[in-house]
């Protein structure tokens, strides 16, 4: 077993959507109503590793802001535009730079600098999939155009 492996079985990450691999650490019991009236958790907080050879594709979540934290391993790169795809922001995640904020509704991806990055993704009003949307799932005439196309 190589250390990737061990890192999945000793944090019991399963496979994301956008790539890499996770699993929920915690998910409020006290909602939260937001501004479009969608009632969430307040808070939601995961355990997100991200191997060399896979990447983050372009996603956003809408109606929440998504906190990322380094925790172990190589840089992340992580990769930021408005929603309508305007404003690159590439932020790099280390033991020095530890936290970088999304804002609700903007467009991110990521890939990491080494063998492995594990980072931690906390996302408040807490994250559920209805407010998850993946680039790649959108048709193609209605996709804003993203630099980095090899992280669709």
């Amino acid at each position: 077993m190589n250390n990737l492996e061990g890192l999945i079985q000793q944090h019991q990450l399963k496979r994301h959507p956008e790539g890499g691999w996770y699993r929920e650490l915690h998910r409020s019991t006290a909602l939260v109503q937001r501004p479009d009236a969608a009632k969430r958790p307040g808070l939601t907080a995961i355990l997100f590793l991200l191997p060399k050879d896979e990447i983050s594709c372009w996603h956003r979540v809408v109606g929440a802001d998504e906190a990322w934290i380094h925790i172990d391993g190589a840089d992340l790169n992580l990769f930021q535009c408005k929603p309508d795809g305007s404003g690159l922001q590439e932020t790099s995640l280390n033991r020095n730079n530890p936290l970088h904020v999304v804002p609700g509704g903007c467009w991110q991806a990521a890939r990491c600098d080494g063998s492995y990055a594990l980072v931690s993704c906390c996302v408040g009003p807490g994250f559920d999939f209805a407010d998850f949307e993946m680039l790649r799932q959108q048709l193609e005439s209605k996709r804003p155009v993203l630099p980095h196309p090899e992280l669709i």
